[in-house]
């Protein structure tokens, strides 16, 4: 996942909710952090990584009603891309 951040009020509790939703999928944060660009262009500052034994577990996940629950809390503090590999 890619994320620009705008006002921060609620990221935190959002991140906070974020990290409850990925336990039923096996899924956990194994990295965040601000973005080098070391050639192109980045569209986003800040890049968080999730792992999940696997895509199932990481499309589930993302469609969960759980976290479509909090989608709307995330999307009045930040623009994000979703990417899966």
């Amino acid at each position: 996942m890619v994320v620009d951040l705008t006002p921060i009020d609620k990221v935190p509790q959002y991140s906070a909710l974020a990290a409850e939703t990925l336990t039923p999928f096996n899924g956990k944060f194994i990295d965040k952090g601000d973005v080098e660009v070391v050639n192109g262009e980045a569209q986003h500052k800040l890049k968080v990584s999730i792992q999940f034994p696997d895509i199932e577990n990481a499309r589930a996940w993302y469609k969960s009603e759980a976290y479509q629950a909090i989608m709307p809390l995330r999307e009045e503090e930040m623009r994000s891309e979703f990417h899966l590999i």
